[in-house]
């Protein structure tokens, strides 16, 4: 198992890396509760319904105890708490909740753990490899034609003769790439 990452170069003039290539992870699936809790289940005693229904549980829970402004931190696995986004007042008396705090979002912290050299090794990335995501070797080019019009190009063998909307990554939440 590896990152897969793909080259981007950056194309905004504006940018502080203008014309530079940098690394972007590759998405390849989203894993859903319901997929992890059928993995789980393979490694435990638990079933995958039980394991659903504390992940339901778990998350309904969470949203209460950081709505209370408390940190929940889940050992071995990190710390969560609600972050606000806010404009500045000129002074205490000018500051109003409608007026100065914009958004509210949540802030994830993985854990770290220092091992016995006093290196930080965070839990989800400890021991990740990074690779770069395979080349997608599919010829867009037409074929000519040569004033043929023998043979079925579309490359469709059912009965839909309707064109794809399909392709991508097979994730409809995130494009490819990013």
């Amino acid at each position: 198992m590896s990152v897969f990452y793909r080259l981007s170069k950056v194309t905004s003039p504006k940018a502080k890396g203008y014309g530079k290539w940098y690394p972007r992870a590759v998405i390849t699936q989203t894993v859903d509760t319901e997929m992890l809790a059928t993995i789980m289940q393979r490694n435990c005693t638990l079933k995958r319904a039980d394991i659903v229904a504390v992940i339901t549980e778990l998350i309904e829970t969470m949203a209460d105890q950081l709505q209370d402004s408390k940190r929940v931190k889940l050992n071995g696995f990190g710390s969560f708490k609600i972050g606000i986004h806010g404009e500045g007042a000129n002074s205490a008396a000018d500051f109003s909740v409608s007026k100065n705090i914009k958004d509210l979002h949540v802030l994830f912290q993985p854990e770290v753990k220092t091992d016995g050299s006093g290196v930080r090794q965070k839990t989800f990335i400890t021991g990740c490899s990074v690779q770069e995501a395979p080349k997608n070797d599919v010829d867009t080019t037409k074929p000519a034609n040569n004033g043929s019009n023998s043979g079925n190009n579309s490359g469709n063998t059912g009965g839909n003769t309707q064109p794809s909307n399909g392709g991508g990554n097979g994730d409809d939440d995130e494009s490819y790439g990013d």
